[in-house]
């Protein structure tokens, strides 16, 4: 939920921005907004959709929630983060309208139309999926494309990497036989669509991969599955210089699928090689957040040694001074 207020908040705060060149430059209204894709939408008072004629919200944010049959959270949760970061940003209610069309995205069609008829700035929360945003458990997590490579790498030795692959999710024939034709197919592809070379048969038992080959494969098994977002715990540990540099590689290439990858590591010369921003966590807090190619390892290592804290841990009252 931080990390949904986080987004949120920029999102207001961008609105804010938004609204202001608005303001600065051509009042005629007209076509004010620009619109991102449209998703589910939610009820109330469509933005626009009722009362005056062009120019009525000339200069105002249009809000159109995706809320749907299957969660609520966006008109419970998303619509309070909408209106304290606008806060924040300094916009009263009369600065922005929220709308939700409750599922139905021909409505959130129609609401995002009429408001940039109507000369608003529109902003659509667009649902990712047709459920809830939340994962309560790892099953969760998957099935809203996270996938986490745990340091273990959470491998079955005495399997080959075909059943690795698929463990817990095989793939059967019309007959309730396993299609290990289909499995190995697809570990091929996986494998192959990762340029992985170095594995001579996806019939070998991963106990007889080196550690370089076997973080490989656990990263094949976690983007099989549609991911959109891997999660990597430390996946150099331990590992020589010839497999780190096949796991940096492999880092870089799901970058360029288009995949978000979450780098956990204390080594800042493989941070430093494979990242965008980083994160800097001390003592379970996030002391800072840092863009690679505008900061220095020294910069990292001052702030994972004496980042400011907020508050002691153990002692939430007792507030750290800067």
């Amino acid at each position: 939920m931080e990390g949904t207020t986080r987004s949120i908040k920029l999102l207001g705060l961008l609105a804010a921005l938004l609204l202001l060149l608005a303001a600065c430059g051509d009042s005629g209204g007209g076509e004010g907004g620009d619109t991102e894709d449209a998703g589910d939408g939610g009820t109330e008072e469509a933005a626009g959709t009722e009362g005056g004629g062009d120019g009525e919200l000339s200069g105002k944010i249009a809000v159109l929630l995706p809320d749907s049959a299957s969660s609520d959270r966006w008109e419970n949760d998303d619509r309070r983060f909408f209106e304290e970061a606008f806060a924040e940003a300094g916009l009263s209610p009369d600065d922005y309208i929220i709308s939700n069309a409750e599922g139905d995205a021909t409505t959130q069609q129609t609401q995002a139309e009429q408001a940039i008829t109507n000369g608003a700035t529109v902003l659509l929360l667009v649902n990712l999926d047709s459920g809830s945003g939340a994962a309560h458990s790892p099953k969760d997590a998957a099935d809203l494309g996270i996938q986490i490579v745990y340091q273990d790498l959470a491998l079955c030795d005495n399997l080959d990497i075909v059943q690795n692959m698929f463990l817990g999710r095989e793939k059967t024939t019309s007959f309730g036989r396993l299609d290990e034709t289909a499995m190995e197919q697809a570990t091929l592809d996986t494998l192959k669509s990762l340029a992985v070379t170095t594995v001579q048969s996806v019939r070998q038992t991963v106990a007889a991969l080196s550690g370089g080959q076997r973080q490989s494969v656990a990263v094949a098994k976690a983007v099989m599955w549609n991911s959109r977002v891997v999660v990597l715990d430390e996946p150099t540990a331990a590992l020589g210089v010839a497999q780190t540099r096949q796991v940096l590689d492999l880092v870089k290439r799901l970058r360029e699928q288009g995949l978000a990858v979450v780098l956990i590591s204390h080594n800042l010369h493989d941070v430093f090689e494979v990242s965008d921003r980083i994160t800097v966590l001390r003592l379970g807090q996030k002391v800072a957040e840092l863009t690679t190619s505008e900061t220095t390892q020294q910069e990292v290592v001052e702030q994972i040694t004496a980042g400011q804290l907020s508050v002691v841990p153990g002692m939430d009252t007792e507030v750290v001074e800067a």
